[in-house]
């Protein structure tokens, strides 16, 4: 029976998940979740029955003293409320934060669910991070990942093509996909090579996805000067291994070939876009509800959707012009400078053929042996090439 006892109604509830474990290389997913609930001070309402789902002897309580007073911390799942007020726009954020269980995961997911029923959860966001071949001298790299198409098409993410083995991530999101809860994953890849936690990093660029995807200003603290010597020291540990820094660059190498297309358009105007936001203190893209995914109110394909479907290419597009349209307008101002370049650089052309043509005539003139049948000669000629004259002008396709 799920007691709800102290927590008052929500606004536009979107439950966000972390576990640790296998889901949670470098600790980035657990650690974004416990971000949001330090910032906005969340109050745990809930927690699930350690006895249920953890296997002790895996994951071990552990003991504190307290006052002078021994305490035992069990292992478990516990989920806050924190309220997201952005001063333009307050939603409401249900935490889900613990550890991957060791037995009855179907269970698990139910019971999570069933919170899930009960306070009115809109959308459920679960974070992960798995370990990849990317430098970490790079962005790193977020995906979106649902199992519903509606969701994937209205908020330009990707559908699960996943085959394999998988965590709690993957098994809650199913669970989702069959109770009718919209459900997403974000994914942040952590290097390899630098695996141990905690990674800063990571958690700052699943957090900026986060704030995209639920449209609210996410407070980052000192995240971002924490990514900032997080990647200094691993630069500095890089360099003092030939064959890691060797690496490393093989690595930047294969990750700018592969991603130079999107570094040009979606990527760039993402985080200008971002970076706009942040300046003038405005909250995530104009959205409306967690129920992003099916055209509810506020919701994607609603009257508050922040984007668009192009029927005619399936792309997405702003609703209103935003800064990668001004960069576009900039690009195609670049491509009329280029045209009139290129104009010139005819125009230049028909002054050196016209140039040719008078070479032409005064040589002519001048061969009194050839007479009127040469000077004939040449004109048919210059009928049929369009040189020097209006012809030229017009078309230009004999050239």
């Amino acid at each position: 029976m799920i007691e709800l006892e102290g927590v008052p109604e929500l606004i536009d509830p979107v439950m966000i998940c972390a576990f640790e474990g296998w889901n949670d290389a470098g600790d980035a997913a657990s650690t974004a979740v416990g971000h949001l609930d330090r910032e906005w001070k969340g109050e745990v309402f809930a927690s699930l029955d350690a006895e249920d789902y953890y296997d002790f002897q895996v994951n071990r309580p552990t003991v504190a003293l307290e006052g002078g007073v021994r305490k035992i911390t069990w292992p478990t799942t516990r989920l806050s409320v924190v309220r997201a007020d952005t001063g333009e726009k307050s939603r409401d954020l249900v935490l889900v934060r613990g550890i991957e269980p060791s037995m009855r995961w179907r269970s698990f997911c139910n019971e999570i669910l069933g919170y899930a029923h009960e306070l009115g959860v809109e959308m459920v966001v679960i974070l992960g991070a798995l370990l990849g071949d990317t430098p970490h001298t790079r962005p790193v790299p977020v995906s979106g990942v649902t199992s519903d198409p509606d969701l994937a098409r209205s908020l330009d993410l990707e559908e699960s093509r996943y085959e394999g083995p998988t965590g709690i991530v993957g098994v809650l999101q199913e669970a989702c996909a069959h109770a009718g809860v919209p459900a997403v994953s974000l994914w942040a890849a952590v290097p390899h090579y630098v695996s141990q936690p905690p990674n800063p990093k990571a958690t700052l660029a699943l957090l900026n996805r986060l704030e995209d995807l639920i449209s609210v200003r996410i407070p980052l603290g000192e995240l971002t000067e924490d990514s900032r010597a997080w990647q200094l020291g691993v630069d500095q540990l890089a360099a003092e291994d030939s064959e890691v820094a060797e690496y490393v660059q093989s690595l930047e190498e294969a990750r700018d070939t592969a991603e130079l297309p999107e570094a040009s358009g979606e990527a760039i105007a993402r985080e200008f876009e971002r970076y706009l936001r942040r300046r003038d203190g405005q909250p995530g893209p104009a959205g409306g509800h967690a129920t992003e995914s099916g055209g509810l109110e506020g919701g994607a394909g609603g009257p508050g959707a922040p984007y668009l479907r192009d029927p005619s290419t399936g792309h997405g597009r702003p609703r209103k012009p935003s800064p990668k349209d001004e960069m576009a307008k900039d690009d195609d101002a670049e491509d009329s400078g280029g045209a009139e370049d290129g104009t010139k650089d005819v125009d230049a052309d028909h002054a050196k053929d016209a140039d040719s043509a008078k070479e032409a005539d005064s040589a002519i003139e001048a061969d009194e042996g050839r007479g009127t049948e040469g000077q004939d000669a040449y004109r048919r000629d210059e009928g049929g090439t369009d040189r020097g004259g209006d012809g030229d002008e017009g078309s230009g396709s004999d050239r």
